[in-house]
């Protein structure tokens, strides 16, 4: 019995110290998130604005085009995927690379038919153990990124598409709704058909608009996939303090339960040397 007792008590202070770890990952998580929320906000009005300049000269410029304006016919789809370098996210990675795989296997007959580029290191390792080629990837991005740190991917995944080694660019991120809610999205970010429509304003441009769009187009691009970013690690911290606030709650149900267990497992022993007490006043009597 002695010893069924203090296999309990390890276990008690063993959830004691999970409990403490990720009580501080969760809190950790908050701050985090605090902040991937301001940083994605700030970003919205240069992209906006960005989109309607854009949309100006689309819309506005009689025969202008531009390789990613123009809709091909698809040989080769590209996906660029965002997830996370590190894990304890709930469904934050699993979703978004199940919603891939699916788009993968229904859309393509054979791995020549789509190219990959991956942010962050598990959807890195996910492709690799699945020997799926990566055109390229980012890994070790931190909690607040910068432009610079995902230009080379934005930039090499833009440059592709205006070359012709693949005729769609797909967008996979997790889109942030609030801490406990992140949706797996994929959106075609090439061609840019969506910003031909657009109302827009009137605007002058010098030295031409096709020479503006030939400079525009590209970073308006790459800042949507930065933006996607922004979304994404506001979403992998929302997915790591949700996991964490329900693994302390559920550390703390153990904890009950095992100091329940270890309240009998002692009432048990204290009864039972009474018990053996008397036996033995009984024997001599």
């Amino acid at each position: 019995m002695a010893k069924g007792m203090r296999e309990i008590k390890r276990q008690i202070k063993s959830t004691q110290n999970t409990k403490q770890i990720t009580r501080a990952m969760e809190m950790v998580s908050a701050a985090n998130l605090r902040r991937a929320q301001r940083a994605a906000e700030a970003a919205r009005p240069y992209s906006d604005k960005l989109k309607e300049v854009v949309a100006s000269i689309a819309a506005g410029s009689k025969g202008v085009k531009h390789p990613m304006l123009q809709t091909r016919e698809v040989k080769k789809t590209a996906y660029l995927v965002i997830t996370s370098d590190r894990g304890l996210a709930g469904g934050y990675n699993a979703n978004v690379l199940r919603k891939v795989m699916t788009e993968i296997r229904e859309r393509h007959q054979s791995p020549s038919e789509y190219a990959i580029f991956v942010i962050g290191r598990k959807g890195s390792n996910f492709f690799k153990k699945r020997n799926v080629e990566i055109v390229q990837e980012v890994t070790g991005l931190p909690d607040s990124p910068k432009f610079s740190d995902i230009k080379s991917i934005a930039a090499s995944a833009v440059a592709n598409f205006e070359k012709g080694a693949y005729d769609q660019l797909f967008l996979v991120y997790n889109k942030f709704q609030n801490a406990i809610s992140q949706i797996p999205t994929m959106i075609r970010l090439l061609p840019m058909e969506d910003v031909k429509g657009a109302s827009t304003a009137s605007y002058e441009y010098e030295p031409s608009a096709e020479g503006v769009l030939e400079v525009l187009l590209p970073k308006y691009a790459e800042t949507i996939i930065y933006s996607a970013v922004l979304e994404g690690k506001a979403s992998e911290f929302g997915a790591r303090m949700t996991a964490m606030n329900s693994a302390t709650k559920n550390a703390t149900k153990m904890i009950s339960s095992y100091t329940l267990a270890y309240n009998r497992a002692r009432q048990a022993a204290i009864t039972q040397e009474i018990a053996e007490i008397v036996s033995g006043a009984n024997a001599n009597a």
